[in-house]
């Protein structure tokens, strides 16, 4: 339960805060937010299952909400804070602006810090090593390396080797000034095999320093894969324990969409036989260098367990090759029910065991090599660039073994999205085999919510048709005890701050001559002296309707064209020159894109954004809500497109000052049934629908 203690210290803080943020008005909607995240995460609704889940509308202030309701209750039980989001956007706001603020403010004595990725920071020994090595040394270091570092490649590396060797440069690619081309960065990124935390050579190391760092902070900012990586590691490797921790899941409806490419599996049939066949090359170098007779056991063993798997391999090579499958026009074929033919299942198993038992191998070897090091009996600088090179090859393995494991499975446990893509090359071919969970909700509520401490998940767009049932059925909060469901309304006053306009038109949007129908029309719903923010459903009809109306003499801005912050720039440019100017975007601009007051006064939005259901997953999907009687346009298209068009029509008012204009292009909003049922979804703005 809540204490009075408790609830006096969030009083006090929250008097702090608001005696110091400029224009702060109380909002009943905040006060009841921090209340109810408050109460949850002290068990008063579920002594176990403390979890809520909060869509909140634009400017209802949702990061002071839950660091008011959290980190007082989080600090008081010794729990970290875990803040994590899905947009780099959003992490430098709360890093650089809103818990420095808080922490000045609040009267909380409290520790916070961004944690990212391994693969953000360099390996000291790596970096060392390709600056000191030949072109050569450099290309047996990192087999993906197939050809020496150009001269301007070279020059970055040298540069990043001075600064960091002077104490200029803390050895994260984040803070680097510049950007790092991906073949210097990969070089030189650490990784967590080659770079080991009990080995003394490794514990100054960048990535090593600011582990240790982190285990002394109350409040970490991450996102959402690395939480996705931290749990897959079984919880607790990359970030605090989850039973010691409280998370709070910003953006959370991207959480599902996360999880599932986290879970997903690929593989070719012949690129994956030549890296094995150079695996067991390798394995041989590296067991020359191991100190003791067992590493040269592990190499016997790993070598079979390598001519087993490509021996299976070249028999699913021989029979993709002979299969009369048939292939899309993008040359992907899906396996109905995700259900492969037996000649592959078979297959299957035994690749699978195969290359489970070359990844124990692998490790046992690499683990053997990482202590002879502790022990002196090796030199770092010899096993170095071996474990580099090892570690790579142990992530192989682990996305082989992941594919061919859920292969094996067949049809069993939770539905699968199974695919093959037919990959053509100038003198040979290959297929690509794909794996993906068409659900994730029972990882998450395995891994996470039933191991938590507690959870905040909040966006302004969870529910969709006035539920959250989607939202809980894809995040496997479904039927849980104790999560508490809350929608609380934006201060907004829609009514007042912005018109929504649904024109006449004679073409419908599933026309084939909408595209031209829109090029004719659109100039009559845009402003040439305000800002304009047009919303496309698709980059080939911005891309027809752009060209006809450059010819037109328009000035437009397009996304792809250059830079999202470049293209930013010169609107909010051309809009502060008082000339206005013309935004053009597709559904990725629908989402984070802030331009409040005058720099967004007319917002129009072509279509309703419905998915079309051509990738193998969302085909698997709907034909997986089928077998079970749904319908998948309802049940899938309907609510993720509602969810989308709230998206895009929270881009015009993003401040209570704000007024302006939206125009959607789409008569199914009113002339069919579930367009009513979106619409009615929608922030209550003065409407104006035409006839």
């Amino acid at each position: 339960m809540l204490s009075d203690s408790l609830k006096k210290t969030i009083r006090q803080v929250h008097q702090h805060v608001a005696n110091n943020l400029t224009d702060y008005r109380p909002r009943s909607s905040q006060n009841y937010l921090v209340a109810e995240i408050a109460k949850t995460l002290a068990g008063d609704y579920h002594k176990k299952q403390r979890i809520c889940v909060i869509e909140a509308g634009t400017g209802t202030g949702k990061s002071l909400a839950y660091c008011l309701g959290a980190l007082p209750l989080a600090l008081a039980q010794k729990k970290k804070l875990v803040i994590s989001t899905a947009t780099v956007a959003l992490q430098e706001q709360l890093i650089a602006k809103e818990l420095p603020f808080f922490k000045k403010h609040s009267g909380l004595d409290f520790k916070f810090d961004l944690v990212k990725g391994r693969h953000r920071y360099i390996c000291a020994h790596k970096l060392h090593n390709a600056v000191n090595g030949d072109s050569q040394t450099q290309m047996d270091f990192m087999p993906s390396l197939t050809s020496p570092l150009s001269a301007m490649e070279t020059k970055c590396l040298n540069e990043l080797y001075n600064a960091y060797v002077n104490k200029k440069w803390q050895g994260d690619r984040d803070s680097w000034a510049d950007t790092v081309p991906d073949r210097v960065w990969n070089l030189i990124a650490c990784d967590k095999h080659s770079c080991q935390r009990q080995m003394k050579a490794h514990q100054t190391c960048p990535f090593q320093l600011a582990r240790n760092q982190l285990m002394q902070m109350d409040v970490l900012v991450i996102n959402h894969s690395l939480l996705l990586a931290d749990l897959d590691l079984g919880g607790g490797k990359i970030l605090p324990e989850p039973d010691n921790t409280i998370y709070v899941i910003d953006e959370a409806h991207h959480l599902a969409h996360i999880t599932r490419d986290f879970s997903s599996a690929a593989a070719t049939i012949k690129g994956t036989i030549e890296w094995l066949d150079k695996l067991t090359k390798f394995s041989g170098k590296m067991a020359k260098v191991l100190v003791g007779q067992r590493a040269i056991g592990q190499n016997f063993k790993l070598c079979d367990s390598i001519n087993d798997a490509n021996k299976d391999l070249k028999v699913v090579r021989d029979i993709l090759d002979n299969a009369d499958f048939e292939y899309s026009k993008d040359d992907t074929y899906r396996f109905e029910h995700g259900e492969i033919p037996e000649s592959l299942h078979s297959k299957a198993k035994d690749i699978s065991e195969a290359t489970q038992d070359a990844l124990r191998c692998l490790n046992k070897m690499h683990d053997t090599l990482t202590q002879d090091v502790s022990d002196g009996d090796i030199k770092p600088y010899v096993a170095d660039p071996i474990l580099g090179e090892s570690g790579q090859y142990i992530n192989r393995l682990e996305q082989l073994n992941k594919l061919w494991f859920s292969y094996a499975k067949k049809g069993e446990g939770a539905p699968h999205a199974r695919w093959i893509k037919r990959l053509e090359y100038k003198s040979h071919h290959d297929h690509l085999l794909s794996d993906c969970p068409i659900e994730v909700g029972y990882y998450l509520k395995d891994k996470l919510w039933r191991e938590c401490a507690g959870a905040v998940l909040c966006s302004a767009t969870l529910s969709a048709l006035g539920s959250f049932d989607h939202f809980a059925y894809e995040t496997g909060l479904a039927k849980e005890e104790g999560v508490k469901f809350i929608k609380v309304p934006s201060p907004f006053d829609y009514p007042k701050q912005a018109t929504l306009r649904i024109p006449v038109s004679k073409v419908e949007p599933t026309d084939k001559d909408f595209s031209d129908h829109l090029a004719k029309t659109l100039p009559e719903y845009l402003n040439d002296k305000k800002a304009n923010l047009v919303l496309f459903a698709s980059y080939w009809q911005m891309d027809h309707v752009t060209k006809f109306l450059r010819t037109k003499g328009f000035n437009l801005l397009v996304q792809g064209e250059m830079s999202r912050e470049a293209l930013l720039k010169l609107h909010t440019k051309s809009v502060d020159e008082g000339k206005g100017s013309i935004l053009f975007g597709t559904q990725s601009l629908s989402e984070g894109l802030d331009l409040p007051g005058k720099y967004l006064e007319n917002l129009i939005i072509t279509k309703i954004p419905f998915a079309v259901p051509t990738s193998p997953i969302e085909e698997a999907q709907a034909e997986f809500v089928q077998s079970k009687g749904g319908n998948p346009f309802l049940t899938i298209t309907v609510p993720d497109a509602a969810k989308k068009l709230v998206q895009s029509c929270g881009r015009l008012l993003r401040k209570e000052s704000d007024e302006g204009c939206i125009t959607i292009l789409d008569r199914r909003l009113v002339t069919k049934r579930y367009g009513k049922a979106m619409l009615d979804t929608l922030p209550p703005f003065k409407r104006q629908i035409d006839y």
